[in-house]
């Protein structure tokens, strides 16, 4: 009787952990992860990290675009992280190679007119100010891989292109998946020419992009504060993604992003972990500002920002001098041409953000979940 009694209460046992793992399952949140992936390490992957880190993460797939590298170059990258933290059950999903316009020769006359740009990304042929490491060489064409630092990959990406991917994976989860763009807006661009309706489809859009009044003493800004890389690169993209329908859009601007810092102490305190990606990021992580991370971070953890507030928002696509740059106006101020209210992240609680992206970046990755 008492093997019976003991029998039953294991049964049961098993059944609640299988239901609280059912229940934990259903309350992780639905994200596609869209980003110019730059590696090895950068902000571009440690955003990615936090998602795939964090256990309130569905994470759906990653599209790749265009921005920081070249996307073939970023695929290749983003692929060979997955294979060092043993994640490769995640789609990386290919996105778009070149801006909807925008070209290296336009930003060349551009600059014979209105001034020389420092970074831009892809298109720099030499190495540029304080950005240094690994990833920074010499320009090569859009469909040139080189040999990675960090190894090149062995498995593949997907099949299916990034605006496809995103369409479909959105009338499969109706009002449940987040967008987190991280890099140039195209694959979004792209999915919303392709499908109109897939914006309102979507639990809402997170960007880290744009530039209102950062600081002036940085010199990525000193020469043009509103100019701004991720929506600059292609803003014909930024100026369709913008004025679509979405639900909800949160901007994580550089106003922000360089108010923060990832410095060398969390780099090795996080190494000290020993997982795999606490060796990744201690190997191949740099000084920098936190861009991407915060995005990522704040969403997760909306507590972590302090000061927030409503802006309508555009970018100029007119090609002249302001070609590029971040638009805004307060309400009843906008000209009523399409603009979408969006929320715009202004200030942060930075020991507390510093403080969670450590722990996240030293926790053992989870494995991936048995569909």
């Amino acid at each position: 009787m008492r093997h019976k009694h003991m029998a039953r209460r294991f049964a049961v046992a098993i059944l609640l952990l299988a239901m609280t793992a059912g229940a934990a399952a259903q309350q992780r949140q639905k994200v596609i992860f869209d980003q110019d992936c730059r590696g090895p390490a950068t902000t571009d992957l440690q955003s990615l990290l936090i998602f795939i880190q964090s256990p309130q993460v569905d994470l759906l797939g990653i599209t790749v675009v265009s921005g920081d590298q070249w996307r073939d170059e970023e695929v290749a990258h983003t692929l060979r992280l997955l294979e060092i933290i043993g994640r490769t059950d995640i789609p990386v999903v290919p996105g778009a190679v070149f801006p909807l316009i925008n070209n290296k020769e336009e930003i060349e006359r551009w600059e014979k007119l209105y001034g020389r740009v420092s970074y831009k990304g892809a298109w720099n042929d030499r190495p540029v100010g304080n950005y240094e490491g690994a990833w920074n060489h010499l320009y090569h064409g859009p469909f040139e891989v080189p040999t990675l630092p960090e190894g090149n990959p062995t498995t593949k990406p997907a099949a299916e292109d990034a605006a496809h991917f995103m369409v479909r994976m959105a009338r499969k989860y109706p009002h449940e998946i987040t967008i987190y763009a991280g890099g140039p807006l195209t694959d979004l661009a792209q999915a919303v020419s392709l499908d109109p309706g897939f914006p309102a489809l979507t639990k809402g859009l997170v960007v880290m992009g744009g530039s209102l009044n950062p600081a002036p003493g940085d010199p990525e800004f000193a020469s043009d504060p509103r100019r701004e890389f991720n929506f600059w690169f292609d803003p014909e993209a930024t100026h369709i993604t913008l004025r679509a329908p979405w639900p909800s859009v949160v901007v994580t601007p550089v106003d922000i992003s360089i108010k923060t810092r990832l410095k060398k102490a969390m780099i090795e305190q996080i190494a000290q972990a020993g997982t795999p990606v606490a060796k990744y990021l201690g190997k191949w992580a740099d000084e920098e500002y936190m861009w991407d991370e915060l995005a990522a971070l704040a969403w997760l953890d909306p507590s972590i920002i302090t000061k927030q507030y409503p802006v309508y928002m555009d970018i100029d696509i007119s090609h002249g001098a302001g070609y590029g740059n971040t638009l805004s106006w307060p309400e009843k101020e906008h000209p009523g041409l399409g603009e979408r209210l969006v929320t715009v992240q202004h200030d942060l609680n930075a020991e507390k953000f510093y403080s969670e992206f450590i722990e996240l970046m030293k926790r053992p990755t989870p494995a991936a979940a048995r569909k």
